[in-house]
C-alpha cells in the first residue's frame, strides 16, 4: 500500500509541475492559440481555442488559415479561423465547428499563416512569427 501512496504523490506532483510550466509561459510579444477542448456533435467537431494576445497593442482583427489533417496525417481541408479582435493581455475563448467531421476523425491542425492581421502597429509578420500554438487535447496543433 505504501509504493501506491508514493506512486499516487509522484504523479500529483509532476502534473502540478507541468500546470505550474504551462502558467507560466512568457507570451510576451507573441498570439499563443491552446486547442483547450474538442467536441463531437451532431453538426461536427466542435474546437474550443483559449487565444491570448501577449503583443504590447490590441490586434483588432486576427483570421488565420488552418489545415486540417486526418489521423493518417493527410489533409483533410484548408479552413479559415477567425479569430475577431483580441485585446492586448486578456485571453478569449473561440469556438469553431468543422462540419461533416468528428473529432476522433482529426489528428492535426497546423496554422499556416495570418489571413488577416490587424491593428494600431500591429503588421501581418507579427501575428504569423508570434503564434505560440498549443494544445490539451490529443489533437496536436502546429503553427
Amino acid at each position: 500500500m505504501p509504493r501506491i501512496i508514493s506512486l499516487f504523490w509522484a504523479t500529483t506532483m509532476v502534473l502540478a509541475a507541468q500546470v505550474a510550466t504551462a502558467q507560466e509561459t512568457d507570451i510576451s510579444g507573441r498570439i499563443s492559440v491552446e486547442l483547450n477542448a474538442a467536441e463531437t456533435t451532431e453538426q461536427g467537431c466542435k474546437l474550443t481555442f483559449l487565444i491570448t494576445n501577449g503583443l504590447e497593442a490590441a490586434v483588432d482583427k486576427a483570421v488565420y488559415e488552418a489545415v486540417l489533417f486526418d489521423m493518417a496525417g493527410q489533409v483533410d481541408r484548408l479552413t479559415l479561423f477567425d479569430f475577431g479582435a483580441l485585446p492586448a493581455a486578456r485571453p478569449r475563448v473561440r469556438q469553431f465547428v468543422v462540419p461533416e467531421t468528428s473529432c476522433e476523425a482529426l489528428g492535426r491542425v497546423l496554422f499556416n499563416g495570418a489571413s488577416t492581421c490587424e491593428g494600431a502597429g500591429i503588421t501581418q509578420q507579427t501575428c504569423e512569427t508570434g503564434l505560440l500554438p498549443s494544445s490539451r487535447t490529443r489533437i496536436e496543433v502546429l503553427g
